[in-house]
């Protein structure tokens, strides 16, 4: 029921803010009594009959086709990862055996010999669906927060932008950060959906985090995959960085986020003091590197 739920919800939500005319629609004659699109013109749009719209709008229809569904991802003109947020909660999966929510994750040796690569030159961290940060390299903690001394169950990304205080002083463009947090949460709680440390963190947030609430509501779904941040540092000052994700094949819930100054600028500089700054310490927190990187992704309890 709950899944039907998150289906109607975001069919609802998106079929809202398209407007007749960006879908290409001549409106019926009368009044609007609902903003955006009616019932009835998505259905028109997507080949099938109100009624049975009608019926997977309010998770009605358990074995919905993959045509229906790509028929109604045009209508609604949804993006590439709203289409695939759009399959993952009509068309739920079960978590298997081996699968990254039921193994300890580990980042394989290259992975954390690359990120000792880009370590002076580029902040990197690898995190997995839920964000949790498994591996950082001595700029990345440097430049956001020091993971090694937090709790295993507070090295988490999402966490610590919406929880943590002195994250709303280190992004300047703190809502931005926010909004792109909680739709990479979205999409990730649809593509896992019996993710009970996923369920509990947005748990958490809807209680705790005044802003979270209006946000989830949304329904936007992204994989930000790459973006630009503004960070007030309380050591070096004002950084603009854009960041990218690499996905890798081999480690498929792993991905690498690298940030990156436009070279010459003043962000530029302020990394290079960053990283000059911070290099007294890489030695002795080795070790405790290394304890980080090769933690559980399954945290424990």
């Amino acid at each position: 029921m709950e899944q039907n739920a998150k289906l109607g919800d975001f069919l609802r939500t998106c079929r809202a803010r398209l407007s007749p005319g960006e879908a290409g629609v001549n409106p019926d004659g009368g009044a609007r009594r609902v903003p955006g699109l009616r019932r009835k013109e998505v259905a028109r749009l997507s080949g099938v009959s109100v009624d049975y719209y009608t019926r997977l709008e309010q998770g009605r229809h358990p074995k919905v086709s993959e045509a229906v569904l790509d028929a109604v991802a045009r209508a609604l003109r949804l993006d590439d990862d709203e289409r695939g947020h759009l399959f993952d909660i009509a068309r739920p999966r079960t978590t298997r055996a081996g699968s990254p929510l039921t193994h300890v994750q580990r980042v394989r040796p290259e992975v954390l010999e690359m990120l000792d690569l880009f370590n002076g030159v580029a902040p990197a961290f690898v995190a997995n669906h839920r964000q949790d940060v498994l591996a950082a390299n001595q700029l990345s903690r440097a430049l956001v927060t020091d993971w090694d001394v937090l709790p295993y169950r507070e090295r988490n990304f999402a966490r610590y932008v919406l929880f943590d205080p002195a994250a709303r002083e280190l992004f300047l463009n703190w809502d931005q950060v926010a909004r792109s947090v909680v739709a990479k949460l979205r999409l990730e709680a649809g593509r896992h959906p019996d993710d009970a440390l996923l369920t509990e963190l947005i748990g958490k947030a809807l209680v705790k985090v005044p802003e979270f609430s209006a946000l989830w509501a949304s329904h936007t779904v992204a994989q930000c995959s790459h973006g630009t941040q503004r960070l007030r540092h309380p050591v070096v000052g004002e950084l603009t960085l854009h960041h990218e994700s690499l996905s890798l094949p081999g480690d498929p819930d792993q991905t690498v986020y690298v940030y990156t100054v436009k070279p010459g600028s003043a962000s530029a500089q302020a990394l290079g003091l960053l990283a000059s700054w911070s290099a007294p310490d890489a030695a002795p927190r080795e070790d405790a590197s290394r304890d980080l990187r090769f933690g559980s992704a399954t945290l424990p309890e």
